[in-house]
């Protein structure tokens, strides 16, 4: 099917949910010689323990720290190369036998055994021309012909038909079929014998009703740029330079440097490298070719470029494409749908160290820190990856910072299982940069990468193949038909050819016998068959009908959700709106609230103070009752009489003190208070006192009309008990200037009496105030009436 557009394949997101860790393997090489220092040591299978080397731990005033790393498992200096294979690659091999991808790096210090570990040598084959050799011992006999799988140039795979394919092939034929050197057929020794007989093994339980084909690719990254090491030049690399004088330069190479290839996402999302050399193969020796034909790529890259192997990845591919045979196992099923493409990559890391180790200057310092780049882009997306399984977070992983990390992101979500295996020198030189490497390793083994699924092929039955090969009764009894005798009769007393063909007639018929019976046998069987598959095909029918059934109730009553969901959701915008009135007239009521609320605390504060003034007034109410109630009982028992103290009036009279406070006005009435032989002072004193036995205050207020009036306030002297002086007020009067042109003005009910009579306005509070001796001690500053001009000056009018 190669017109049209391709088909869409099956999403290969994983299903479920469950997660597998990254597989972390620790490989120690030996030390280069036996007096070096060694800095680790291998506690166990699965655990290391690192040492800090003497000039270090000089370095560091002494201290001295062991740290311990554990990894999935733990290879020592013993380990053959098929022991780290079985462990670690045979799973990813057999995986990718059942249609599952997987990646498999090496990650260490320059020098620490990463390519030797990857790609072995003769006699010890690394992990690459083993993984080659399984997957060729497993599918060797179900390999599809040549061009029956093709690369469609979009990370894809297209089943050819016969004849395109024969086409194909006769192509290559004619184009191999100009005679090579003896050089190019001869296998390269580098690689011959990499693995032995005794151990070749291979997968179990590989599909036989299927076609296989195997692709490889070789790609390098170096600087950030993506170089196809299988690319074909448009020249012969190698070829003769002249001379001046026309003749050929022997052992001249002319190099072309090769073009840099961009990274592409295919239409299920996953990165490919855009126009890559795929090539099929059909053995492991020519694989390993292939391979090998990269590596002398590379080898003559890195000369004429003047850099260094070790400071790039390089990435070998190896996609297996596997496809359904037909109904009648003859040929692959023409269907591109039904076509699987799996992949395993096996990468080699550059070497990870530090460029002050380098010693590179210039350009290669630049290099060399691009590739410190990539590696540490690559420790960045682990560590995001981890921080977002384990802390639950979703920051965006920086796969598109390095062309290594974004080429293989599909892995880390999901794409297939992920290995690693950490390469460490022992030697004391590496200790730090190996203390890096570890700590790398002890982070990516806390990544969870999601387990792969099964990839169903077809429903087509099992054992098309061998009933294909096999061959029936019905051939077998075909071919065991004789030959006839020769049936020419020599005379008429010939007696040996007609019973010579009469009994072969009859075993012919015979045979023929067994044949119907045999073929009806056979149509009996396939009538059985066609009967069981036609009762089967009836009862997938009905099942399906069923489930259409199922399915259309489903979708009514998921349209009935819908529109319950809908008027749910009209409801609920309606709730919403009632929401919004009801929280606006709960805010105005709240704000009518607060107002009311502030109005009422004002009120209830008012209130307080006008009950505290009523207190205060009832309080000096009872006061002013009290007070005319003592002078009421002081009038009615008559004044108090001390004989004791009395001055003799025959003593030269009554002596009067003056009291006229500096507050008072002086009026210009015609009657004045005019006492003679009087002590006029301002304020009383105890000397005063002692002289006299009478006294007077001149009292000023205002009156009820506004007008002043002069209140004089007589008592008597007299000695007290203590040696002081006291004053019994006896008498006022009254000095009142009126107007009589002004009106007259009403009476206040308060200005009369009980009995109708007017009285005094402040009468009582002066009589209060006045009705009480002040007793003087000896000594004592303070005069008489010093409590009665407690209360605060008036101003003058």
């Amino acid at each position: 099917n190669k017109s049209g557009k391709t088909p869409r394949r099956p999403p290969k997101k994983p299903s479920n949910n469950q997660k597998d860790p990254v597989g972390v393997y620790c490989r120690v090489r030996p030390l280069g010689a036996e007096d070096e220092e060694c800095c680790i040591e291998v506690i166990s299978n699965t655990t290391i323990q690192l040492h800090a080397p003497d000039g270090l731990k000089a370095n560091r005033n002494g201290e001295f720290k062991e740290t311990q790393y554990s990894f999935k498992k733990v290879f020592g200096i013993k380990t053959t190369q098929r022991e780290l294979f079985a462990d670690v690659a045979k799973p990813l091999v057999e995986d990718l036998i059942h249609c599952k991808n997987g990646l498999l790096f090496t990650y260490g210090v320059t020098g620490s055994g990463k390519t030797y570990t990857m790609t072995g040598s003769p006699g010890q084959g690394g992990l690459l021309p083993r993984s080659l050799d399984m997957i060729f011992n497993s599918i060797g006999p179900y390999q599809a012909k040549r061009y029956v799988f093709k690369p469609d140039d979009k990370n894809g795979m297209e089943v050819q038909n016969q004849v395109d394919a024969l086409l194909d092939r006769q192509k290559r034929d004619s184009q191999t079929s100009v005679p090579k050197t003896p050089t190019t057929r001869r296998i390269d020794p580098e690689f011959a014998d990499m693995i032995s007989p005794e151990e070749a093994c291979k997968a179990g339980e590989v599909d036989e009703d299927s076609s296989y084909s195997v692709f490889v690719s070789y790609i390098e990254i170096y600087n950030n740029y993506i170089y196809d090491l299988l690319e074909e030049t448009p020249f012969d690399p190698i070829k003769p330079k002249w001379n001046g004088a026309g003749t050929p330069l022997r052992n001249t190479i002319e190099f072309i440097p090769p073009q840099s290839k961009i990274l592409r996402e295919d239409q299920n999302h996953n990165m490919y490298v855009a126009g890559c050399t795929e090539v099929e193969v059909k053995s492991t020796e020519e694989a390993f070719e292939v391979f090998w034909r990269g590596q002398k790529k590379r080898r003559i890259a890195n000369t004429q470029l003047n850099r260094e192997s070790s400071r790039s990845h390089s990435v070998f591919i190896i996609k297996l494409a596997q496809a359904p045979l037909d109904a009648d196992g003859d040929n692959v099923l023409q269907d591109k749908s039904q076509v699987n493409v799996s992949q395993l990559c096996l990468v080699d890391l550059a070497g990870s160290e530090r460029t002050s180790r380098t010693r590179a200057e210039g350009n290669r310092l630049r290099e060399a820190g691009n590739i410190n780049q990539s590696l540490m882009t690559l420790r960045t997306c682990i560590e995001v990856l981890r921080e977002n399984q384990m802390c639950g977070t979703n920051k965006m992983v920086p796969y598109r910072d390095s062309k290594v990390t974004h080429l293989f992101k599909n892995y880390f979500d999901g794409e297939g299982k992920v290995r690693m295996v950490v390469c460490v020198n022992p030697k004391a030189d590496d200790y730090e940069e190996t203390l890096l490497v570890m700590r790398f390793a002890e982070m990516t083994q806390e990544v969870e990468v999601a387990r792969p699924v099964d990839r169903p092929i077809c429903g087509f039955a099992a054992g098309r193949r061998q009933r294909n090969q096999s061959p029936t009764v019905l051939n077998q009894l075909l071919q065991s038909f004789h030959p006839l005798p020769p049936c020419e009769i020599s005379g008429p007393n010939d007696d040996v050819t007609l019973p010579r063909l009469i009994d072969a007639l009859e075993k012919r018929h015979k045979i023929r016998k067994l044949m119907v019976e045999e073929y009806n046998k056979t149509a009996n069987m396939l009538k059985s068959v066609l009967q069981e598959q036609d009762s089967n095909l009836l009862s997938k029918e009905n099942f399906i009908q069923e489930q259409r059934g199922r399915l259309g109730e489903k979708d009514k009553m998921i349209q009935n959700q819908k529109n319950e969901i809908d008027r749910l959701e009209k409801k609920s915008k309606m709730l919403e709106y009632k929401i919004d009135i009801l929280q606006k007239t709960t805010n105005i009521y709240e704000e009518d609230k607060r107002s009311l609320q502030h109005e009422l605390e004002s009120r209830e504060q008012r209130l307080q103070r006008e009950m505290s003034e009523k207190r205060r007034m009832e309080t000096r109410m009872q006061g002013i009752v009290t007070d005319a109630k003592l002078k009421w009982e002081k009038e009615c028992t008559g004044p108090l009489v001390r004989p004791l103290h009395r001055r003799s009036h025959s003593a030269g009279g009554e002596r009067w003190v003056d009291h006229k406070p500096t507050t008072n006005v002086d009026l210009d009435t015609v009657l004045q208070p005019n006492i003679p032989n009087a002590i006029k002072v301002n304020a009383p004193n105890e000397k005063a006192l002692s002289k006299c036995d009478k006294y007077v205050l001149t009292h000023q207020e205002f009156a009820s009309d506004g007008e002043i009036q002069t209140k004089l306030i007589k008592g008597e002297v007299f000695k007290t008990r203590g040696g002081g002086q006291a004053v019994q007020f006896t008498d006022i009067e009254t000095l009142k200037q009126e107007n009589p042109v002004a009106a007259s003005r009403k009476r206040r009910s308060s200005e009369t009496g009980p009995d109708g009579e007017p009285m005094e306005r402040n009468w009582t509070n002066v009589e209060t105030r006045c009705s009480v001796a002040v007793e003087m001690r000896a000594g004592s500053n303070l005069g008489p009436g010093y409590q009665h001009h407690g209360y605060p000056k008036r101003r003058k009018p």
